[in-house]
């Protein structure tokens, strides 16, 4: 598998993980709209192959967004950055920078001790993640809808303390790639280790459901979560990617 065919699995995989209920092709672009915070479901997104001109991309991701009366976002990975100039002439500022993790599943370092497993997410494991998130009514009802649209192998993981659960995340596999997503650990629980258990919880799930490879998304500037990965195997960087924001009219 060449570098590109690599990098573009990973963006497929990671996209899919995070489904939206709305999505529209445009131009080689899908424009993704959930509703929420959520910034990747939420902004237009490369697809692999042939895309249209920067000014079409634009014009009609525009008209797209302002329709559904959100600020229009576009988010630009490195291996497809043909909107950059174009979006930076029309003041589109940079926000969330974030790199893509890669390593094969024999690299990385699994955990079973302590950690709870599911095919479905608890109405507790729901509940840690709205209170670590500070999830309001609305927000709460559209990550619900969001993990009913996941299709395939797929897991929701936790570790307890205190008589509830402290630490979790979810997994999706995809094209035999696991991709990492929602890891937190409740603020009172950190520094005991419960993030790297629920993630080791994930490999171990994925690697007995026959991944070769796992993947996540980390924020560039978030020195504690890189260094859990690392400790984890996740060490080879494939790409990064960062959001464009239109912060003035249209």
């Amino acid at each position: 598998m060449t570098l590109d065919d690599l990098n573009w699995r990973m963006e497929e995989a990671c996209r899919s993980a995070w489904p939206s209920p709305l999505e529209t092709i445009a131009d080689g672009w899908v424009l993704r709209r959930s509703g929420g915070r959520i910034r990747r479901s939420n902004s237009a997104n490369p697809l692999r192959g042939k895309r249209g001109a920067p000014e079409r991309v634009i014009d009609v991701a525009e008209a797209f967004y302002t329709g559904h009366g959100q600020a229009p976002l576009f988010r630009i990975p490195d291996i497809a950055a043909e909107l950059e100039p174009e979006l930076e002439r029309r003041g589109y500022s940079w926000e969330g920078g974030t790199i893509h993790l890669h390593a094969g599943i024999d690299a990385l370092v699994g955990c079973s001790d302590d950690v709870t497993v599911s095919p479905t997410p608890s109405e507790r494991w729901f509940e840690a993640r709205f209170r670590t998130g500070g999830y309001d009514d609305a927000e709460r009802g559209i990550f619900r809808y969001m993990t009913s649209l996941i299709v395939g192998d797929r897991a929701f993981v936790s570790c307890e303390r205190d008589g509830q659960i402290a630490a979790f995340a979810f997994g999706v596999i995809r094209s035999g790639l696991l991709v990492v997503e929602a890891v937190e650990t409740d603020a009172r629980f950190r520094q005991q280790g419960l993030g790297r258990r629920t993630v080791g919880g994930l490999i171990d799930w994925a690697r007995r459901a026959g991944a070769g490879a796992g993947c996540l998304q980390v924020v560039a500037d978030n020195t504690p979560a890189r260094a859990l990965y690392a400790s984890l195997g996740f060490s080879r960087e494939l790409y990064r990617y960062h959001y464009r924001r239109k912060t003035t009219a249209a």
